[in-house]
């Protein structure tokens, strides 16, 4: 059952349930049922019992059993083999004849005493035995000591087969009811499951809404019992906000409060001229500084990264960064063409898509000979990873980067070329900035002749 849903373990749990305690209350009841029927048939024996026993016992009437004492008022003993009979037996030498019942015929009934059945309290055996024609009997047994007159063993059995066919039919009807009784709860229960649990769903759903960006809160009216969860989640999305923004507020003063000093140090030191001192400041002065402003920035976008529900439309960002492109490196006349699916979105914030976009379509601008082509892909995924990706590819028609250069570009503070302008961070910020969204930046050679450099981020 495991990676099952509540409502699948919620249902297989109660329509187990269901299904014990109908199947033990129909053991119950069958089980009742049996001894009720059997008390009453064992009722009716006892009566015939009682009257062969008064006749026997009468000493006026030594020949009692006649017509009258044959039928009993019941006239399937009359009837041979019918499966009801009853018989008058001797015992211990008594020298009285054996009388029996008309349906007995010149048969005889076993006796309860040999197969070990005890006497009762009130003085009877009872139990089934096989009788003739191999029925199955339910069978009541009493001796009577007449003291001189003999003792006597008083027999009355009938045909059992009354008592199974009640408890079968009970059965039928009984477990016929249940089964319909199992239907009807087991549609109860999906029933409750489905709408019970629906409020659950609502929240599950509310919660990927914020996660991919189409929602900031729960809202909504919510069942007393889930509304506490949805009010904590809520508060927890708040105090993650809160979090965030003081962080943000603490990295950007911490980078004025660093800057300043840093400003000093430049200033005095390009101060002194050609002082070979004040070179190595400035020169380590410069170290510094772009070591503050990586782990700054490093700092600032693990910040924003613990922001739920972030998305931004890639097209109209790469649109507008490739128009800004376009006017600084407009005296080299180079062409941008951009292909990009009006789909496409980013679980991340604009402004780092705009920062890793723009270093890679900078770069391309500043190595390009004449064209640079942009393309922006979302690839769906498979049914074990459903979140679909964005790529972002960037190709130039420059000179291109061998195998070696490509592993030194990305680098902190590496650059190829000093005569092109920059920091040597650009790639850096990108490879940093994709690995804490989980992301990755690939360099390849491009279609048209230059490098290409694959972004991969998430997408929505």
């Amino acid at each position: 059952m495991r990676g099952s849903s509540l409502a699948t373990r919620l249902f297989l749990s109660a329509t187990g349930w269901v299904v014990v305690i109908l199947v033990i209350t129909g053991i119950i009841l069958s089980s009742v049922y049996r001894s009720a029927t059997e008390r009453a048939f064992d009722r009716r024996l006892n009566l015939y019992l009682r009257t062969l026993v008064a006749e026997v016992a009468t000493p006026d009437t030594p020949d009692a059993p006649d017509h009258e004492m044959q039928s009993l008022g019941e006239p399937l003993f009359e009837l041979p083999l019918s499966g009801w009979y009853w018989e008058i037996a001797p015992v211990d030498g008594t020298k009285a004849e054996k009388k029996a019942s008309r349906s007995l015929w010149d048969k005889k009934l076993p006796k309860l005493e040999d197969q070990g059945v005890e006497l009762t309290l009130s003085g009877i055996r009872q139990g089934y035995v096989d009788g003739p024609e191999d029925q199955r009997l339910r069978m009541v047994e009493r001796p009577v000591d007449l003291g001189a007159d003999g003792k006597f063993r008083v027999s009355v059995a009938g045909d059992a087969t009354e008592i199974f066919e009640e408890t079968r039919t009970f059965d039928w009807y009984l477990g016929s009811t249940f089964a319909a009784l199992s239907v009807i709860l087991v549609l109860t229960t999906i029933f409750q499951v489905r709408f019970g649990l629906a409020p659950l769903k609502r929240i599950s759903d509310a919660i990927a809404d914020i996660r991919s960006g189409r929602a900031e809160r729960l809202e909504g009216e919510f069942p007393v019992e889930i509304a506490p969860l949805a009010r904590e989640t809520n508060a927890l999305i708040d105090a993650n906000r809160a979090i965030v923004e003081r962080a943000r507020t603490h990295v950007g003063n911490l980078a004025h409060a660093i800057k300043t000093p840093l400003s000093v140090i430049v200033n005095e030191a390009a101060g002194r001229g050609a002082d070979p001192f004040a070179a190595k400041v400035l020169e380590q002065a410069d170290v510094m500084r772009d070591q503050v402003a990586h782990h700054l920035e490093r700092a600032r976008i693990a910040a924003r990264l613990t922001i739920v529900g972030t998305v931004t439309d890639v097209a109209p960002a790469i649109e507008a960064l490739c128009r800004t492109m376009e006017k600084i490196h407009r005296d080299r006349d180079i062409a941008i063409d951009v292909e990009a699916d009006a789909s496409a979105k980013f679980r991340g914030e604009k402004q780092d898509l705009e920062e890793m976009a723009g270093n890679l379509v900078d770069n391309a601008c500043k190595w390009a000979d004449s064209r640079v082509f942009i393309e922006v892909l979302v690839e769906r995924q498979g049914a074990t990873d459903p979140a679909p990706k964005l790529r972002i590819i960037v190709d130039d028609d420059g000179r291109g980067l061998s195998v070696a250069e490509r592993t030194t570009v990305s680098r902190r503070g590496q650059r190829l070329d000093e005569t092109k302008p920059g920091s040597g961070l650009g790639l850096s910020i990108v490879v940093d900035l994709a690995a804490l969204y989980g992301g990755s930046l690939t360099l390849g050679t491009a279609p048209i002749g230059g490098l290409r450099a694959e972004l991969v981020l998430p997408g929505v």
